[in-house]
């Protein structure tokens, strides 16, 4: 529905109070923790290497190579998973642009998603036989479609608040970085949980400590994502109205957009590498490294505490230099991050001790992660509020929801290609699969940088009139 400018100026919504944009980023927390549960525990849970079985842990899914020889049950769940869910992106970003509740838009659908998504992550992980069998597979299926489902449900109204609540491109840039902050926070409580899950395996045992800790990490979690949508009263902070195009037409026109196409091509290729990447980590450092599994939150508080460090000179470094420019620079330190990755433990760099190779990584690693943790999300509000001021519609739901399905169609790509590559040299132990994921991993992040050379920012902020 096109807006007048009369309309336009009937009321001017407030700007977001920093504290405001703080209680917005804890929901960013909340759910953080549940992605980091099933982006970095999922395939080592269900597809242990030799290390996790000897220290007890159950092998729940069958991991023969399944479907033509090529995929893993659990790379095929995941896969399809998350191929299923980014077409349903769309759909609850079409439901979200036309909602018409008194809450807002956004905030009634963070309200019903909190709970099923937190219950959800912990069912993942609680396989209805203790053994291995198909009915857990089939099971472990039904789980991760909720677990997506419900994370769709939460994060595409959340996302398309990035770019509602901040009204220029500085306060996008703000509520950007503090997001940031708390995905990282929340990501590393996620990286975090060996070291919790230690602390009951006297106990329980290595799978039931797994699970009551992945519990109390979802309980945390569901709190969080409440914050915002008590905290927070959309309409006094959001001039939007609901837009009546149908979710079809509202995505082909989003997608008509040369300069979003540009950005989603280089993040699906971007989501392969990165997925590969966490999901490897815990691999490469068990299986390459011959570390212990705890060494792994070692190296992810690390990047943290380093990634953190970079988000105040991200900021300032973006006005200055543009996003585009800090983004590009990202895609080649990551590249050369994974390629080292693949070289871990081996000849070429063994004059170095294991843990001083892990912690370079995490080091070089950090730099890029603070680059990428802030600025894509910016870009995607950026471009959307172009779109609003060029055509009057207001879908920043489905800008955000395009961007989610960009992620998952690249995650889907990604568990096909880990699991699959894992299996190389499994048997022997040599970890041969994992340094090809790396290698797969550094090139496809090289192709990323490629692809987002060419989106024309300038274009972008003139029709933002910056």
């Amino acid at each position: 529905m096109n807006r007048t400018p009369g309309k336009q100026a009937e009321r001017r919504p407030k700007d977001l109070p920093i504290a405001k944009v703080w209680h917005f980023a804890i929901g960013q927390f909340g759910w953080a923790m549940l992605s980091g549960l099933i982006s970095n525990w999922l395939v080592y849970f269900y597809q242990p290497d030799r290390e996790s079985i000897s220290q007890g842990q159950t092998v729940f899914v069958p991991q023969g190579l399944v479907l033509i020889g090529l995929f893993t049950v659990i790379g095929a769940i995941t896969a399809f998973a998350r191929f299923f869910d980014a077409f349903v992106d769309p759909a609850v970003a079409s439901l979200s642009d036309r909602c018409r509740s008194k809450a807002g838009r956004r905030i009634p659908f963070l309200r019903f998603a909190a709970l099923p998504l937190a219950a959800v992550t912990v069912l993942v992980f609680w396989s209805p036989i203790n053994g291995t069998s198909w009915v857990n597979a089939a099971f472990l299926f039904l789980m991760v479609m909720g677990y997506y489902v419900a994370l769709t449900f939460y994060c595409t109204p959340y996302n398309a608040l990035i770019a509602e609540l901040g009204h220029d491109s500085k306060q996008q840039l703000t509520i950007s970085t503090a997001i940031s902050f708390t995905w990282v926070a929340g990501t590393a409580i996620a990286y975090v949980a060996p070291v919790i899950w230690n602390l009951f395996l006297p106990a329980m045992g290595r799978v039931n400590a797994i699970r009551v800790t992945f519990t109390i990490i979802a309980a945390v979690a569901f709190v969080c994502m409440l914050v915002p949508t008590f905290s927070i009263r959309e309409r006094d902070y959001v001039d939007s109205h609901p837009t009546d195009e149908s979710a079809l037409r509202s995505l082909a026109q989003t997608f008509r957009n040369g300069e979003f196409r540009k950005f989603v091509g280089s993040d699906i290729v971007y989501w392969v590498a990165v997925t590969m990447f966490q999901t490897g980590l815990p691999f490469f450092v068990t299986s390459l490294l011959g570390l212990p599994e705890t060494t792994t939150t070692i190296y992810f508080v690390l990047m943290t505490v380093v990634s953190v460090c970079f988000y105040l000179p991200v900021n300032r470094l973006a006005g200055r230099l543009g996003k585009k420019r800090l983004m590009l620079i990202g895609f080649v330190i990551f590249t050369c991050s994974y390629a080292y990755a693949g070289l871990l433990g081996s000849p070429l760099i063994g004059v170095l001790p294991p843990m001083v190779q892990g912690l370079a990584l995490a080091v070089v690693a950090a730099i890029p992660m603070a680059i990428f943790g802030i600025l894509p999300q910016a870009v995607v509000a950026n471009i959307a509020g172009a779109s609003a001021a060029e055509t009057g519609e207001n879908r920043e739901g489905m800008f955000y929801a395009a961007r989610t399905f960009a992620m998952k169609m690249g995650q889907s790509v990604s568990m096909l290609l880990f699991t699959g590559l894992a299996t190389i040299g499994a048997a022997s132990g040599s970890g041969t699969g994992y340094r090809l994921s790396a290698f797969c991993a550094a090139a496809l992040c090289g192709l990323g940088g490629i692809i987002f050379a060419f989106y024309d920012e300038r274009k972008i902020l003139r029709r933002l009139g910056e």
